[in-house]
């Protein structure tokens, strides 16, 4: 007899992982289909840089700079990511306090912040910042599911001749679609 109740015992476990692991997939499921909002984005990134090739990373923030952040304030201009001591680090990149009056004493809306990455990540990311040429700067920042995500890239600077080509082939573009929206 006791060898059935221990049986149903196991039994009852099983269901409850099942229960758990459905529930946890309908929420997996419930938080991607929310979709990505852009809170801030480097719009100068593309006239200024070619970017080679994009990361995810997550970001470690105090809850009145994920409060500014989610009303669209701040920049990620002039701000770049460097590796220190095994981890990853956003520097100058410029998010204000929520309420400024109500701000934590000593805050910074310069201060540096650290990225979360994998190792793996980290070790490119070394081996990138000693490439002669090529910089990680912050492309956007967003949600995903409940977390603040950025999206970095690796990029190689553009020389003056490359940009006016840039806007010499956007001038262009701009003048064949009114030519062909008035035809």
């Amino acid at each position: 007899m006791s060898h059935d109740h221990t049986h149903g015992h196991e039994g009852h476990r099983h269901t409850d992982t099942a229960h758990l692991e459905a529930r946890a997939r309908q929420r997996q499921a419930r938080l991607l289909s929310r979709g990505q909002t852009t809170f801030i984005e480097n719009k100068k990134i593309n006239f200024d840089y070619e970017v080679l090739e994009k990361y995810e990373a997550g970001i470690e923030l105090i809850g009145t700079e994920v409060k500014s952040l989610r009303g669209k304030k701040g920049s990620l201009l002039g701000s770049y990511v460097t590796v220190r001591g095994g981890e990853a680090y956003l520097i100058n990149s410029f998010i204000p306090p929520y309420q400024e009056k109500n701000a934590p004493k000593g805050f910074d809306p310069l201060r540096n912040r650290r990225l979360l990455l994998t190792k793996a990540e980290i070790l490119i990311f070394t081996g990138i910042e000693q490439q002669n040429g090529l910089t990680i700067v912050p492309i956007s920042m967003y949600n995903s599911g409940r977390s603040i995500k950025v999206s970095i890239g690796i990029v190689k600077g553009k020389k003056k001749f490359d940009k006016r080509q840039d806007l010499k082939k956007r001038a262009d573009k701009r003048h064949i679609e009114r030519t062909l929206k008035y035809e």
